[in-house]
């Protein structure tokens, strides 16, 4: 509109209409694919935050008022990598690994050696049926006294007739043994499992140091935006300014809107990236995926 009056007054050429409604036109593409992308990731936001297509908050609108907060604190690396070291759950698993082989290895180690063992057995024992008595030369039965099954159990249940047995038992490993083989595959398992340990306690000083120095690198982003946006605004209101005055055009005006534009997008994108570096910061220093 603004440039219409000036093409009527004679002070600005009707190319520059022209340029204005093609502007509009780009803005309103560029419009509708930002709802397009809102809309994507409005459903995003829901699924994680809703239990259900029955909640009321499906089938609201989200309509985010305040701006994410930005809060720097200083990245210690080292300790980050020590906490990441005393609290991953993949790390704390082959600790325990370890462990386990350490007690295998003394199991079967024990099992190598020669051994003495004491051995004890105690039986109770009943007869039950007639019983038949002998002469002292064993010859014929004098007299037969009559028994049954009850008199077995009675007997156990007394312990009339106990039998008992204490013996020592000795055995000694001649060459190689099983066990002797099962000994040294535990010390080769035990050697390998420290092995991983250490390359795996590598691999996650190496990922946290990573995550950290990513962090750094987005702060160091974000004051660039910041000065960047910051720079853009005061593009645009000295393109105004001359613009009221005739030393500029709609062009100049309309490019320094999509600078300013931009420079907050990149401002905006890089606080959010920064958020999320510093999230998989304290996952890395937690658990693995």
């Amino acid at each position: 509109r603004d440039n219409r009056a000036r093409v009527e007054i004679g002070t600005l050429a009707p190319i520059e209409v022209v340029q204005s409604q093609a502007e509009a036109a780009a803005r309103r593409q560029t419009l509708a694919q930002a709802q397009q992308t809102l809309r994507t990731s409005e459903l995003a936001l829901k699924r994680l935050i809703v239990g259900g297509t029955q909640d009321d908050l499906w089938t609201a609108e989200l309509s985010p008022i305040d701006q994410p907060r930005l809060s720097q604190p200083p990245i210690d690396i080292p300790s980050a990598v020590n906490n990441a070291l005393d609290q991953r759950t993949d790390l704390d698993r082959a600790r325990r690994q370890q462990d386990i082989n350490q007690l295998n290895i003394r199991s079967l180690r024990n099992s190598s050696l020669p051994s003495l063992d004491l051995v004890g057995t105690f039986q109770l024992q009943g007869q039950g049926g007639d019983l038949l008595v002998r002469d002292f030369l064993g010859g014929k039965a004098e007299r037969i006294v009559p028994g049954g099954y009850e008199d077995a159990l009675n007997q156990i249940v007394d312990a009339d007739f106990p039998i008992w047995a204490v013996g020592l038992q000795m055995t000694y490993p001649i060459g190689t043994s099983s066990e002797e083989a099962a000994l040294e595959r535990a010390h080769l398992q035990v050697r390998q499992t420290e092995a991983e340990l250490r390359q795996l306690e590598l691999s996650v000083a190496t990922e946290v140091t990573n995550a950290a120095l990513q962090v750094e690198s987005i702060s160091e982003r974000i004051d660039a935006a910041k000065i960047s946006r910051e720079l853009a605004e005061e593009q645009l209101n000295a393109e105004e300014s001359k613009l009221q005055v005739g030393l500029s055009t709609n062009f100049f005006v309309v490019q320094s809107q999509r600078d300013l534009a931009t420079a907050r997008d990149a401002e905006l994108r890089a606080i959010l990236d920064y958020q999320k570096a510093l999230v998989e910061l304290e996952r890395l220093q937690q658990t693995s995926l």
